[in-house]
């Protein structure tokens, strides 16, 4: 710890609890909401949206080469694990702006041997990191092979790094070849996920959606997550393998953002609360 602060009280401050689940597991919960899961051999991926980008950065390159992977937002660096153990030999950068909660769950969780070495760990806030990295801020190294934007303040993904603007800072950053991957939080009509959908393919011709439901019934299904994949070049190579209930991409994504305008500074909005009466 670089800080007085012990690691159950960081826990504490952060409304953040370490719950034991099943086969050794440990579960990551931020006021009330599940963040990250760890397995005991910190490789398995049991959230489905992170499989979903588990197997969208193992379509990167060849199967048994390194990445250079940039995480945007770190949990208890469950993907960042499991780069780590899927590619040996890859480089990654994970940013964080909780800097004791990050360091009470690794007090907790610690980092095996072949991740300890290859992950740099860089705590500040995400949209200054990659805005200020052009500018003498925090060197970032160079082009990412992938880079993911987990950016949830426990159910919440502020307004500020879900914008155009925001997206178009991440993808200087992403190797031609890459591919962006971003979680976000939506349900019902998926108004607001259209419109991040929209405000992405405004920086990166190549866009897919994917996700649970996504509104093809015409029915209003709840509250979960949703993943945004793009690339500069063809976006299908990294959806092969995904198993999700949908997957939008190609002349259908244009029919599924139908008239929603991409999310700017100026008009982009946090997510939409769990609270809300639409989702319940």
């Amino acid at each position: 710890m670089s800080t007085n602060i012990r690691p159950r009280d960081a826990l504490t401050a952060a409304g953040a609890e370490l719950h034991e689940r099943e086969g050794g597991a440990i579960e990551l919960v931020v006021r009330g909401i599940p963040q990250s899961w760890v397995a005991a051999d910190q490789t398995a991926l049991r959230y489905p949206y992170t499989r979903w980008i588990g197997r969208m950065l193992d379509a990167v390159g060849r199967r048994d080469a390194p990445l250079r992977v940039l995480h945007l937002g770190a949990g208890a660096l469950t993907l960042p694990r499991s780069v780590a153990n899927r590619r040996p030999g890859s480089t990654q950068v994970v940013v964080e702006s909780q800097r004791e909660l990050c360091e009470a769950v690794l007090d907790r969780i610690p980092l095996r041997s072949d991740a300890r070495d290859s992950i740099e760990l860089v705590y500040g806030d995400a949209r200054d990191v990659v805005e200020g990295a052009d500018r003498g801020g925090v060197p970032l190294g160079g082009a990412f092979d992938g880079i993911v934007v987990d950016l949830w303040d426990a159910a919440t993904v502020h307004a500020r790094v879900a914008s155009q603007e925001f997206y178009a800072a991440v993808a200087r950053h992403l190797a031609p070849q890459g591919v962006l991957a971003v979680n976000l939080l939506d349900g019902d009509d998926f108004g607001y996920a259209r419109a991040q959908a929209a405000a992405l393919r405004e920086v990166l011709p190549r866009v897919a959606v994917v996700g649970d439901g996504l509104g093809e019934t015409g029915d209003r299904p709840p509250l979960g997550n949703v993943v945004l994949a793009a690339s500069r070049l063809s976006v299908d190579r990294f959806l092969g393998d995904v198993t999700a209930t949908r997957v939008v991409h190609g002349s259908a994504l244009d029919s599924w953002i139908g008239n929603a305008e991409p999310a700017t500074d100026l008009t982009a909005t946090d997510s939409p609360s769990p609270d809300d009466p639409r989702f319940s």
